[in-house]
């Protein structure tokens, strides 16, 4: 298990029991225990927001973003790139804590710090290269300038599966350009994708009152996305708490980003190379114990190789190890809560009890769960309608493409999806008719690319997009001027 080598960043810093919000002070809020996800010892104490905060912080956000907006973008870059450069050199301390408090394993820790620095270099380049306004001067002297502006407050509430990449995804951007920002980070992953990122800023040089962190659920949650002083909501989590931030959000005009559930279809056609869709069906749906939005839900297989491709399915899972991924290497480490692993454990009990089979799995050790595998899925069965978020995967088969396409769009999710197939042209007549925000051909479903636009469909999301050129179009609006030398003369 890596370990953080000194300095730390949260060497000398009093923040248990405290919120970030123009310094470190307690929340009004009664605090939480800090716990490692796989043992239960509590790491720290965990200042919770009230209400009352999200107010106080809104309101100063609000007052310092103007300042922050008429920084020049290269002034922008600069804090951004030595936040970027922090979090580079402290790598190890961000590793050690979304392992021990969101339950990744080493190599998912190290691959989401990784992937957050690549977002860092991605928004750099585009606060620097964006084109961010279109003058028109006519001959007459009249001159139109269409600019992109900053909305003014963002509020973004975080999940806790990849917690520092989804919140940053949109920390980044909005600073960027221009925003103030409100964090509300998941309160049972906010140490590495809250507390350190107000200190990783704060070191960078970000200016007081820019960035707030305010973990907690579901009151502060509430108070942010209704704000008055918020212009902008960024929720990544459950579709059913993203309607309800949605309708509120909605109903009073704002902006609003909302990253929603998956149930992915994981296709493999007849003329599939089996065992290289295994590989990539047990990636999809395994790893980080299959808490993943993008999670491979539903493997929809042809019939002719069902059978072949469980076998190797089930082979991959068997051979997978669980445990703690703080006391070894592990594939999988801990379902991140009681109620989450018993969710887990509902759904395929039902879905047995309804004629599917385990091939393997079906059992755990407290939060850790056996990866799992089920065949004889069909639809109206638990495991094929509901978003598991667990290491389970289902197989359905299907006779003919029409069927596999009526399959894999049964569900009201639309996020990501994936089609194998020795023949590419194949498998994309089949990828363009799935009703879904990013399709991968010979490849699982769990993937991201910050330099493209990512996003869902359906209970998937609101058609909003995160990365690219996407995300100056999210945290930017147009505003329009014109000027004259002298006043028109109208007909009246």
């Amino acid at each position: 298990m890596t370990t953080a080598t000194s300095p730390k960043l949260l060497d000398g810093l009093d923040w248990q029991g405290k919120i970030s919000s123009n310094g470190w002070r307690a929340g009004s809020a009664p605090s939480l225990p800090v716990t490692d996800k796989s043992t239960g010892e509590v790491l720290g104490t965990l200042g919770i927001a009230s209400a009352g905060d999200v107010a106080s912080a809104a309101k100063s956000a609000a007052e310092h973003q103007p300042a922050w907006a008429g920084r020049s973008r290269e002034e922008r870059a600069a804090i951004l790139e030595k936040a970027k450069e922090l979090l580079s050199a402290h790598r190890d301390e961000f590793v050690w804590w979304l392992v021990r408090e969101s339950g990744s394993t080493e190599p998912k820790a190290a691959f989401e710090v990784e992937v957050t620095l690549v977002k860092f270099g991605q928004i750099i380049g585009e606060l620097r290269t964006s084109v961010l306004e279109e003058v028109i001067v006519d001959e007459g002297g009249y001159r139109s300038v269409a600019e992109r502006v900053p909305l003014g407050v963002v509020g973004i509430i975080g999940p806790f599966n990849f917690p520092l990449y989804l919140c940053l995804r949109a920390v980044l951007p909005a600073l960027a350009f221009g925003n103030a920002v409100v964090l509300k980070p998941d309160q049972q992953t906010a140490v590495a994708s809250g507390i350190l990122t107000a200190k990783l800023f704060a070191q960078a040089g970000l200016p007081e009152g820019v960035l707030h962190v305010l973990p907690g659920d579901v009151e502060p949650g509430k108070a942010l996305t209704i704000d008055p002083n918020v212009a902008m909501i960024a929720f990544t989590g459950s579709s059913a708490v993203g309607k309800l931030i949605g309708a509120a959000a909605g109903g009073l005009l704002k902006r609003v980003s909302l990253e929603l559930g998956g149930n992915s279809p994981f296709v493999v056609l007849e003329d599939a190379d089996i065992e290289a869709a295994a590989r990539c069906g047990a990636w999809g749906s395994f790893l980080h114990q299959g808490q993943i939005c993008m999670a491979s839900s539903r493997h929809i297989v042809h019939e002719s190789i069902a059978e072949a491709y469980a076998v190797a399915l089930t082979d991959h899972a068997a051979k997978l190890a669980v445990g703690d991924p703080a006391k070894g290497q592990f594939h999988l480490g801990p379902i991140i809560n009681d109620e989450q692993r018993a969710r887990v454990d509902r759904i395929v009990k039902e879905t047995v009890a309804s004629g599917a089979t385990v091939t393997t799995g079906g059992t755990h050790e407290g939060n850790f769960y056996r990866p799992t595998v089920l065949t004889n899925v069909k639809p109206g069965m638990a495991a094929f309608d509901e978003e598991i978020f667990g290491p389970v995967a289902p197989i359905t088969t299907f006779k003919t493409d029409d069927e596999a396409v009526a399959l894999a769009n049964g569900t009201e999710y639309g996020l990501s999806a994936s089609v194998h197939s020795k023949s590419l042209d194949h498998a994309r007549a089949v990828a363009r008719r799935l009703r879904s925000g990013m399709v991968h051909i010979n490849d699982q479903t769990v993937n991201d690319d910050p330099r493209a636009p990512f996003g869902g469909v359906g209970a998937s999301g609101n058609g909003s997009r995160q990365g690219g050129h996407a995300s100056l179009d999210e945290y930017t609006t147009w505003h329009w001027s014109t000027e004259r030398a002298e006043p028109p003369m109208y007909p009246f």
